[in-house]
């Protein structure tokens, strides 16, 4: 599987105590890498990455981003093979609480691990993953290109262009040059389910806490329309560009889309009957309760074009959505009625499927 790239690699991922960064670790673990993580804090109660054990099965480093000369001496003492960025302040209605902490995390954090790798200069390939949000949503129907307009109404969506745009100066100033032993791209992907997602203001943690205690979830937006991928979508595809980029030099300063399938649109109602069809109720209480309160600016339909990984790097998803959502479902069901012994295992045996599904599809990253 990738070209077996992260065999024996030593591994950095930042943000790795977090949803994306627990399924890429362990994505990475079981591909015979080496991985080292950094995160401030387990982000979440509960969590997939203490759910799973992970803290045992990597290295685990506690710092924050924020701290430039930390980060400078951790790029300096590691000098892993790989870097894979991921921390971050993931959620849009806390960068309304909380802004400050958001436009700092994002950006500044960004620009630390950027400036780390520069004055490190040894041979890395680093993959930084940011979101769709970084696009200007304009709300047309066809999906964002990479060479379209950054830009954010909101704080959270201006923290990831922000970050974007100290990626490309950063190359474009410093890692571009014969000199530098740095590769680099940007990854973009949004709208992401699966299981081991406990963040506050997610409609599917929020369903899931809410069915555990056997009570109605509250949804705002029923009618809201999504491009849903499950997790394994995207972080294949950063596994894939960082395989890609280790092996090409000419892809370093590329940016790259992750995302479903152009049909693959649904409302927030039929995610969550589907989710349903998966879920072991107890009692009889309504599934759903639409909540009208208005609330903070959300964007409205923001959906990626990928042709570009589809061309270059021969990715494309994997799953459909009634797949994803049972495959959310599924891992939830099991978390919550028979706990954690056997999740890693379980989690290896969702990765495996998902491959499996990809390999039938003939997708380039899974041949040997």
């Amino acid at each position: 599987m990738f070209n077996n790239v992260y065999a024996g690699k030593h591994v950095l991922v930042t943000g790795h105590t977090g949803f994306k960064g627990s399924w890429l670790s362990v994505w990475l673990l079981s591909l015979g890498a080496k991985v080292t993580g950094i995160s401030d804090k387990v982000p979440t109660q509960p969590s997939m990455f203490e759910a799973l054990g992970l803290s045992e099965k990597l290295t685990h480093i506690v710092a924050d981003i924020r701290d430039g000369e930390r980060m400078k001496t951790l790029m300096a003492d590691l000098k892993p093979d790989m870097v894979f960025h991921m921390a971050a302040q993931p959620i849009v209605s806390l960068s309304y609480s909380d802004p400050l902490d958001t436009l700092t995390t994002n950006i500044i954090g960004t620009a630390n691990l950027l400036e780390a790798l520069r004055l490190s200069n040894h041979t890395c390939t680093a993959v930084f993953i940011t979101s769709d949000k970084c696009y200007e949503n304009v709300e047309w129907t066809w999906g964002y290109r990479e060479n379209d307009r950054l830009g954010g109404k909101d704080p959270y969506s201006a923290s990831k262009a922000g970050a974007e745009l100290m990626i490309y100066t950063y190359f474009h100033s410093f890692l571009k040059n014969p000199g530098s032993n740095v590769r680099i791209v940007s990854t973009r992907a949004g709208n992401v389910i699966g299981g081991g997602d406990w963040a506050d203001s997610r409609i599917v943690p929020d369903c899931v806490r809410a069915w555990a205690q056997n009570q109605s979830v509250e949804i705002r937006r029923p009618k809201a329309t999504r491009p849903w991928q499950h997790v394994m979508e995207p972080v294949s595809g950063y596994l894939a560009v960082g395989a890609a980029l280790h092996l090409n030099p000419e892809l370093t300063g590329e940016s790259f889309n992750f995302g479903p399938a152009a049909d693959q649109s649904f409302t927030v109602h039929q995610l969550l009957e589907e989710i349903a069809l998966n879920w072991h109720f107890d009692g009889s209480h309504d599934k759903f309760i639409v909540d009208l309160t208005p609330t903070f600016h959300e964007a409205g339909l923001l959906k990626l074009n990928c042709d570009k990984a589809l061309h270059e790097l021969s990715w494309k998803p994997a799953l459909r959505f009634e797949d994803a959502a049972r495959l959310t479902a599924t891992w939830y069901d099991k978390y919550y009625h028979q706990g954690t012994e056997g999740l890693y295992e379980y989690t290896l045996d969702q990765i495996q499927e998902y491959t499996d599904a990809a390999i039938k599809l003939g997708i380039a990253w899974t041949a040997q």
